[in-house]
């Protein structure tokens, strides 16, 4: 039986994203916000947790990428997505016409602007930690209606006013199952490597430098996003997704070349993508192509070839 943290209460989409991995005798705890669950995982109260980490309208969780890559270590062994559709949800007897205040979370509010913006004009915004906290705060009549899922309305023995209300159909989260570093999922054919590249001084070419190091060796990128070090302005960290599994030849060379260039490079994990996508690469990246051009320059260097 394994143990997890989720990004809580009971009722977000992380949990229900976590139905995807987790068995029903496995242990499930929630936790109020991104920081807490992932240091319920430093601090050995869990092996693992569930944080969402990108969304396909309103883009990255800045949090967790953040402590990802600037935290205490840890490293993402597998991935899940999730399709999230949101509802208006009220207490009993609450009248829609009666709505001041809508709780939710930003990234459910983002997803939902032009509802908000075309029914309740002049509501004001309310952002809580998570969407299934909003809904146990609309529960408690704190606030006049949340925005959440249809299980929120449930768990919370609310009515929904409205469904889908999201403005774009078929909206996707992707979550990122973290351990403590040294667990290293096997290769599938259909993985992904995280890292956090810190460039050290900024100067003229910089991210390019980090670019060819992948694009030389046919490594795809799925992902790059720039993050503040927190050291300064202007001082920003790049968070990078890369086709392929650190055991790649490919993979390990492209992460050896950014050693050699970054003033720190931290992996954040190989694991398999949620949709199974193998690389994209040709035959001169394969990893026969890598070893059999290794052993030439061994052989160019004992002088057994020329």
């Amino acid at each position: 039986m394994a143990s997890y943290a989720y990004l809580g209460p009971a009722g977000t989409f992380t949990e229900s994203a976590l139905k995807k991995i987790a068995t029903t005798s496995d242990q499930k705890t929630p936790y109020a916000n991104v920081t807490a669950t992932l240091n319920a995982v430093r601090n050995g109260e869990v092996e693992f947790a569930l944080v969402p980490i990108e969304n396909s309208v309103e883009g990255v969780v800045a949090r967790t990428l953040d402590e990802l890559a600037i935290g205490d270590p840890l490293v993402i062994v597998n991935e899940t997505t999730l399709e999230v559709e949101f509802s208006l949800l009220s207490r009993e007897g609450f009248s829609k016409n009666s709505i001041t205040t809508i709780a939710t979370h930003p990234h459910a509010e983002s997803q939902c602007r032009a509802y908000i913006a075309k029914n309740y004009p002049h509501a004001e915004i309310i952002y809580l930690p998570s969407t299934a906290a909003a809904a146990e705060a609309v529960s408690k009549d704190e606030y006049s209606v949340a925005i959440a899922s249809e299980g929120a309305a449930e768990l919370y023995n609310l009515n929904i006013i409205e469904k889908n209300i999201g403005d774009s159909s078929g909206a996707t989260t992707r979550f990122v199952l973290v351990s403590k570093p040294g667990l290293i999922p096997e290769p599938t054919g259909y993985d992904r490597t995280s890292l956090a590249a810190f460039i050290g001084a900024d100067h003229a070419g910089a991210l390019l430098e980090i670019l060819t190091e992948f694009s030389v060796r046919g490594v795809n990128l799925t992902f790059i996003q720039s993050r503040p070090t927190g050291a300064g302005l202007g001082d920003y960290h790049f968070i990078i997704d890369a086709e392929g599994h650190i055991n790649d030849e490919r993979v390990g060379e492209a992460m050896m070349g950014l050693h050699r260039i970054c003033e720190q490079i931290r992996y954040l994990g190989s694991y398999p993508r949620a949709d199974k996508v193998a690389p994209t690469t040709d035959k001169s990246n394969h990893d026969d192509v890598f070893q059999e051009a290794a052993s030439w320059l061994v052989d160019i260097r004992s002088g057994r070839k020329i």
